[in-house]
């Protein structure tokens, strides 16, 4: 089993930056697929991103393409998210989530651990 413990969010205004920090603990971190997802008040848990054990492949939700990137240390057992040009509607709680699964997947229900989510809101 792992733990997932996640860092960085905050308040910044629109146009600026975060970056986001998961680590992990337990478990073996290279045998998870990574993943980032948000949920804003009232609306569902969204895909943002993912990449895969060795961090060479990666893939985003088409509202944050060009905006932000998710990236990995497997010698700190770390996923990063580094946001830029945040706008308000990016606003949300932000989770990490481990994969055990083969296939790349965007769905919530595919993600075996998840963290406790960090708060991003993004003032305009």
């Amino acid at each position: 089993q792992v733990q997932l413990v996640e860092s960085g969010g905050g308040l910044v205004q629109a146009g600026g930056s975060l970056r986001l920090s998961c680590a992990a603990n337990g478990g073996t971190f290279t045998d998870y697929r990574m993943g980032w997802f948000r949920q804003a008040p009232g609306k569902e848990r969204d895909f943002v991103a993912t990449i895969s054990r060795s961090g060479g492949s990666t893939y985003y939700a088409d509202s944050v393409k060009g905006r932000f990137t998710i990236s990995r240390d497997n010698a700190k057992n770390t996923v990063y998210l580094q946001m830029n040009t945040l706008k308000p509607e990016d606003t949300a709680v932000y989770y990490c989530a481990a994969d055990l699964g083969v296939v790349r997947s965007t769905r919530p229900d595919r993600y075996d651990y998840w963290g406790q989510g960090t708060q991003v809101t993004v003032s305009s």
